[in-house]
């Protein structure tokens, strides 16, 4: 009997920092992936069934037969990792049976991707253990499937960042993915205590703008030029241009009603307090906002954001991608 094998691997989660929703449709954005990191251990099994323990998303004991994984009612904690484990057979039949167990250093609550980074250590995770040895594009091609499949709409962005790690100028579905060399970023994170969903934002976006096309179009034309100055100025650590690029995204984003009153008073707080530039990163209607600022104005910053009830979260940036244990 074949010596049972164990391999874990963890990818990092991300955050936006310019150019959300735009991403959905073609155009460009920057993303930078974030030191809170999913892990997924995988090991073989003698049986020929897949096994998933992960209770962060409240799944234990969960298991099936591997002919039918992908198939029938899928617990909504088990599906990115069911559907990634599907997509993964579907392309290279699994011949023996996988136990996975993921656990999360960051909270599902905040809006850092920890779906996409569960079906990224997924993937490289039984990449390896199977010796595959799936690039770095394939694992996100995969991935990106993966998240399709089950939400239907993305760009990928998420996916991208916790695959290659770092900070990212990426384009709709991986189009383009081109990791930045910068050192650092002088980054403040504020977590509003709502939960967004991305989804549903689109949606209302669509619906906000339905007899608007043209107007949308524009806000997201002008998204982009912002995008590509942005990456310009982050290259040369110019946060003062870098921060007033970011409060002109905001500007749009308000446009588009996704920022909500807890959103609006963080980043206001932000500004007050002396940051560069302050917005929403993600999908809105919740979730996280982020300012740059210098380091003399950090703890100003901070205590801005928490004085109208924001929650600062301490996060590094530019992180390394998924990496084997």
């Amino acid at each position: 009997m074949p010596q049972a094998k164990k391999i874990t691997v963890s990818a990092p989660g991300k955050l936006m920092l310019l150019g959300e929703h735009a991403v959905v449709y073609d155009h460009p954005c920057l993303v930078t992936a974030v030191d809170q990191r999913m892990r997924a251990t995988v090991e073989t099994l003698d049986s020929l069934e897949f096994q998933l323990e992960a209770e962060d998303v409240k799944v234990t004991g969960y298991k099936k037969p591997l002919s039918e994984v992908g198939i029938g009612d899928i617990p909504k904690g088990a599906k990115f990792v069911e559907i990634a484990l599907k997509n993964i057979n579907e392309k290279y039949p699994l011949k023996t049976g996988l136990k996975i167990t993921t656990t999360s250093e960051f909270s599902s609550q905040f809006g850092f991707g920890s779906s996409s980074a569960s079906t990224v250590c997924t993937i490289k995770a039984v990449s390896e253990i199977l010796g595959l040895n799936l690039s770095e594009k394939a694992i996100f091609d995969l991935a990106f499937k993966t998240v399709l499949d089950i939400q239907g709409k993305g760009s990928g962005f998420d996916v991208a960042a916790a695959v290659y790690g770092g900070t990212l100028y990426f384009v709709t579905g991986g189009k383009v993915i081109e990791p930045l060399d910068i050192k650092s970023l002088p980054l403040i994170v504020g977590y509003s205590g709502v939960k967004g969903d991305t989804v549903t934002l689109m949606n209302k976006v669509k619906e906000t703008f339905a007899d608007k096309q043209g107007r949308l179009n524009q806000i997201y034309n002008s998204i982009e030029a912002l995008v590509d100055q942005a990456k310009m100025v982050l290259l040369k650590s110019d946060w003062k241009t870098f921060g007033d690029l970011m409060n002109q995204n905001q500007k749009y984003l308000s446009e588009l009603g996704i920022s909500i009153e807890k959103l609006d008073n963080m980043i206001k707080g932000a500004l007050d307090a002396g940051a560069y530039g302050a917005k929403l990163s993600g999908a809105g209607g919740g979730d996280c906002m982020i300012a740059i600022a210098t380091e003399e104005k950090k703890q100003a910053v901070e205590q801005g954001i928490n004085a109208v009830g924001g929650e600062v979260i301490n996060v590094g940036t530019n992180a390394e991608g998924a990496r084997v244990e």
